[in-house]
């Protein structure tokens, strides 16, 4: 699904809807997650897509209503124990501490960013800290009783952190001999896939997020009585190849669905099956499963989905693609999975140590990713998401309701799940509380370390920065310019949000680079270069790096699944928005004063100069109402489309039809304005007519560019 880093993007960093990190899509991805529109453009038109992020955001609510009998409130909660004091750098991941820190995090930010209930479990040293659960499973709003958060039997939606299941079992494919990394999964299915490129697809490819397929939104969640049949949900219409094999980071949901059904072709059994005897068994993870709907003796502990917590809740959630995000599990379940995953002897072993090594390390090198294996990478599942000098890999995800993050400290033998019922009151309100969790638990357990011990970092930036500070200011200058997320849907009539969630990066005096907004980010961020062509966060963590060739930026990687690409020029937002706010502008003014002329000359007695032309005008008049109500109804498809509701190919159709009338309108708008021209009709007239067929112009240029006219209308 979406991983779970921004949740109003396709390209949230932990993955989107199952992860939309993450974006639509973790701290946009994948799947995932939506668009960071931030410019207001003029007129009618530009809601057309700047409407998604009102739509990725829900309405700011009370935690849960207090005059609701059966609802809960603040004060049904027990007050949380006082934390427990130590000196910076000298806490220890046991129950006691990590207790007392999650009670006095949790309960209070629950209820300001209005989320119903969460679930956290913490490993180390081989060993459950504890599970706990906070909230409600139920809050009542809907007349029944509320139910608390029960950390031993509640269920979670973990999202694409499913993912690290579907990769957990090609890896023991791997390790059996049954399938090779660097082989053509051409070898493994029995339908063709989409290829642009020569390169050959690998399962590397596909559990690293490099296949070079575009995104797809249709079908990935929804509800109902069954779970999809996994070869028909990706035979029947597969996405684009955009990027050739390798080379380019784009979080994809279909990718790893791909390998899960690789995963069922090669063993002979159904994905859910294989993954039931060979993982969650052997994990002892009895409260766990990939099936849709749940079986009868797991329903009844399902936990509600939200909204916001004062709102009513959602259908059990079908995933289109059930091994990209279609688990259901347990805080003691996830536990039991992350210890296996660290290899801990008795925890239910998965795959062998060697294994583990090249499941956890980087997917990818230099020798296809260039520049853009300094930032950070997928490793054959899991996300780079290193802090504080420690290595630590991860996966967040995203469905409509729920939103859950798992990271692993390898060297460290710890682990961390975090997973939430709710949305939230604010478009951010669960990634800023995932980060609160996963960034607290890492600061106050495995702070950063100096040689000496005293906590305070490392000298390395310092040291670094003074290596750069020649080429600094020519680097920035290069890398200045407008770009856009590498996952994205650039086939579809969703290209369009390309232009509305455009990154700004600008180059200062000094050398350093304001990223706007920053990866990762709702808000403006500073970076300065650390490494050639390798930049860090000021004040932060977070690295990004370029690949350039002639002295021209050719990626940012900025997350281990997500890049940067320049945008393309005929797409900058400083030309698309002035010609689609004048051009919908001119003819909803065109539109609204035609009616109105008709009607004065009749109160008037007025007749129209000779030379108008009834039918052309008429023929005109008809393209620009067309125009008008196409922009309205992509509004609204965009909308829905990225609220995860489906949209009738019919409608997708009936707009075409609309969108083509008004392109074809061009030819009677034009020869209105030979008309007017050669009868001498003055030159306000001439100016109007000539005003509307440049208008048809620019609005049938934007929609043969962005798609809208496409011959397909799968999204």
């Amino acid at each position: 699904m979406f991983p779970s880093h921004d949740q109003t993007s396709l390209n949230r960093p932990d993955g989107g809807p199952f992860d939309v990190r993450g974006p639509l899509t973790r701290r946009a991805r994948p799947g995932r997650s939506t668009p960071r529109g931030r410019c207001a453009a003029a007129a009618l038109a530009a809601l057309g897509v700047l409407a998604v992020t009102v739509a990725a955001g829900a309405p700011a609510s009370a935690a849960v209503p207090a005059n609701a009998s059966t609802a809960v409130s603040a004060a049904d909660e027990p007050a949380p124990p006082p934390p427990i004091s130590a000196p910076a750098g000298e806490h220890a991941p046991v129950q006691p501490d990590v207790d007392a820190w999650l009670d006095g995090l949790l309960p209070a930010a629950l209820e300001s960013a209005g989320i119903a209930g969460a679930v956290v479990s913490v490993v180390d040293d081989g060993e459950i800290v504890t599970t706990r659960g906070f909230g409600y499973a139920d809050t009542g709003t809907t007349g029944g009783e509320a139910v608390p958060v029960d950390a031993e039997r509640t269920l979670f939606r973990p999202g694409s952190v499913s993912k690290l299941f579907t990769a957990t079992a090609v890896m023991q494919l791997v390790e059996s001999g049954d399938v090779d990394l660097d082989t053509d999964v051409a070898e493994y299915l029995d339908f063709d896939v989409p290829r642009r490129f020569d390169e050959p697809i690998t399962l590397r490819n596909l559990l690293s997020h490099t296949a070079g397929f575009e995104e797809v939104i249709d079908g990935l969640i929804g509800s109902g009585d069954a779970s999809p049949v996994l070869r028909d949900s990706l035979a029947a219409d597969p996405p684009e190849q955009v990027y050739e094999p390798g080379t380019v980071p784009a979080y994809s949901n279909y990718g790893n669905a791909l390998a899960g059904y690789i995963v069922q072709r090669v063993s002979g059994v159904p994905f859910e099956e294989y993954v039931r005897r060979h993982i969650l068994e052997p994990a002892r993870m009895t409260s766990s499963t990939f099936e849709q709907p749940l079986p009868d003796g797991l329903s009844g502990r399902m936990s509600r989905g939200y909204t916001t917590s004062s709102a009513a809740p959602g259908p059990f959630e079908i995933v289109g693609a059930p091994p990209a995000g279609a688990l259901t599990a347990s805080a003691p379940d996830m536990a039991r999975f992350m210890l296996a995953q660290l290899g801990e002897p008795g925890t239910g072993s998965l795959l062998e140590p060697e294994t583990l090594d090249l499941m956890h390390a980087p997917a990818l090198d230099e020798s296809t990713l260039g520049n853009l294996a300094a930032s950070p990478r997928m490793t054959l599942g899991f996300f780079d998401e290193s802090r504080n000098g420690r290595w630590i890999i991860g996966h967040g995800g995203d469905t409509q309701y729920f939103h859950s993050h798992l990271q692993l400290y390898p060297e460290e033998r710890a682990g961390i799940f975090v997973s939430l019922n709710s949305t939230g009151n604010t478009a951010y309100a669960t990634l800023a509380l995932r980060e609160a969790v996963l960034q607290g638990f890492a600061d106050r357990y495995f702070p950063a370390v100096t040689a000496s011990g005293s906590g305070a970092g490392t000298g390395d930036d310092a040291a670094a920065s003074g290596t750069v500070e020649a080429t600094a200011k020519e680097h920035a200058a290069i890398a200045e310019g407008s770009y856009v997320a590498s996952r994205g849907m650039q086939s579809t009539f969703l290209a369009a949000l390309d232009v509305f969630s455009t990154t700004q990066v600008t180059a200062r005096e000094d050398g350093r680079l304001l990223i706007t907004p920053g990866p990762g980010s709702a808000s403006p961020a500073l970076y300065e270069e650390v490494g050639p062509w390798v930049w860090r966060e000021v004040g932060g963590q977070r690295t990004i790096a370029m690949r350039v060739a002639d002295d021209k930026v050719e990626a940012i990687g900025w997350e281990s699944a997500f890049a940067l690409l320049p945008s393309q020029p005929q797409r900058l937002p400083a030309l698309v928005y002035p010609v689609l706010g004048a051009s919908a502008l001119i003819l909803l003014v065109t539109v609204v004063a035609w009616p109105v002329g008709a009607i004065r000359r009749r109160i008037r007695r007025q007749s129209l100069p000779e030379g108008t032309g009834r039918v052309t005008r008429i023929l005109t008049k008809i393209a620009a109402l067309c125009t008008v109500l196409a922009l309205v109804g992509w509004t609204t498809t965009v909308i829905t489309v990225m609220s995860l509701q489906d949209v009738p190919e019919l409608s997708l159709r009936q707009l075409q039809v609309l969108q083509g009338i008004g392109v074809l309108g061009l030819i009677p708008a034009a020869v209105q304005v030979v008309g007017a021209v050669r009868h001498r009709h003055g030159w306000r007239r001439v100016l109007g007519t000539a005003l509307v067929v440049l208008a048809l112009a620019g609005i049938a240029w934007l929609a043969i560019d962005l798609r809208l006219l496409a011959p397909s209308v799968s999204y």
